[in-house]
């Protein structure tokens, strides 16, 4: 499949002691002369932000003509339950027609596309591949290919920037929660992986894209980037954005991950069977938080368990899931009890059969070294960033 990339190659790096984050957005000279006299379809959310105002507003006063904007998981807002239908509508504040990529359909319809001359893609992602604005960004380049419209990457970091780990996707349990052959901490901002998705003939077509992006400038991948906006209802902090990948496997367990709470993807915890940290055990009562959490697990009941709110979680730590599936396995009560969601989080059921297995973190990690060492290479020529 011959693809066409037309990508704008990062700025060097001025002349000047100044070393401040320039984030894509706040680079208007780059994009907005892609952006005149065309007619836009933006996909944006609650994290696409110029400076102290949304970029759909900053837009529109620079008589920039956005024609639609397409909402991911979470809705323009971010005031959706995870996995909750996202709805189609107008935006009060703006009058600009919103279009839902996470309701009935993934991927926009031809007439949706068919007024457009130009997408422009940003968002806020946190680096875990089942996270799905990539997924989302992944079905706009493919509609935009296949309608021959111009597509745009205003870059972000990505605040696990520094972590490449775990299991690479198998073909076999690729789902919209994981879409591409890359491990569950990538390591890679949305406009890397842009360029890998089309390098690596991921889309599912054979029309050309002209791909632009905007890199940042000023940026390295090891610095740390706390997020101005949270991305989603349940990552209210850099903790939670740093614990999500290790606890988010919970999700497909009867344990709670503290969905619920006001710290979501900060705590464990169980009714009865539970691992514990301090003696009494940390407590949590889950609660309805519409827009969050309106049907989190043991709704009103108290739990016990782990507070990792003030405990560093680098990277992806097992040792979380495997203390809790010991526990389950001694009580003789199953663990993964939504075991085809868990194969697909992990985008393999490798991970699920080695901890039932018995296997340590350390044994399990091992398995996925050779597969990671050559997606380091395969990603190498589409990195924008040291």
């Amino acid at each position: 499949m011959l693809l066409l990339a037309a990508c704008s190659p990062a700025p060097s790096q001025p002349d000047t002691h100044e070393d401040k984050l320039v984030l894509g957005v706040e680079q208007a000279d780059r994009f907005l002369p892609l952006l005149a006299g065309k007619r836009v379809g933006l996909v944006v959310n609650q994290t696409s932000m110029h400076q102290q105002q949304h970029l759909v507003d900053y837009l529109l006063s620079q008589q920039v003509r956005v024609q639609r904007i397409f909402a991911p998981e979470h809705g323009f807002r971010g005031d959706h339950d995870a996995g909750a239908h996202v709805a189609a509508g107008i935006d009060t504040a703006t009058g600009v027609e919103i279009y839902s990529i996470y309701g009935s359909s993934r991927k926009p319809s031809e007439a949706a596309m068919s007024d457009l001359d130009v997408v422009l893609f940003d968002i806020q992602d946190v680096g875990a591949r089942f996270y799905t604005y990539i997924s989302s960004m992944h079905y706009m380049m493919e509609a935009a290919s296949e309608r021959g419209i111009p597509f745009i990457v205003l870059d972000r970091p990505n605040p696990n920037g520094e972590f490449v780990d775990g299991p690479l996707l198998d073909e076999k349990f690729r789902s919209f929660v994981g879409m591409h052959r890359i491990p569950l901490l990538h390591g890679m901002t949305v406009a890397e992986l842009a360029q890998m998705i089309l390098g690596e003939g991921w889309l599912d077509t054979s029309s050309p894209l002209e791909l632009h992006l905007v890199p940042m400038l000023n940026y390295q991948r090891t610095m740390r980037y706390e997020l101005p906006v949270r991305p989603s209802p349940n990552l209210p902090n850099h903790q939670s954005i740093r614990a999500y990948a290790s606890l988010c496997f919970f999700e497909a367990t009867p344990v709670s991950e503290g969905r619920g709470t006001d710290f979501p993807f900060q705590v464990i915890g169980h009714p009865t069977l539970y691992v514990s940290d301090s003696e009494p055990p940390f407590s949590f009562t889950p609660r309805s938080i519409p827009g969050a959490a309106s049907h989190p697990k043991f709704k009103d009941q108290r739990v016990y368990g782990q507070d990792l709110r003030q405990t560093p979680v680098e990277g992806l730590q097992l040792s979380y899931l495997i203390q809790w599936h010991q526990v389950f396995a001694e009580a003789g009560e199953p663990f993964f009890t939504a075991a085809d969601f868990m194969d697909k989080l992990a985008g393999t059921d490798r991970l699920r059969l080695a901890i039932e297995q018995g296997l340590s973190e350390d044994e399990i990690k091992a398995s996925w070294q050779a597969d990671l060492t050559e997606f380091k290479q395969n990603r190498a020529p589409y990195l924008l960033y040291p």
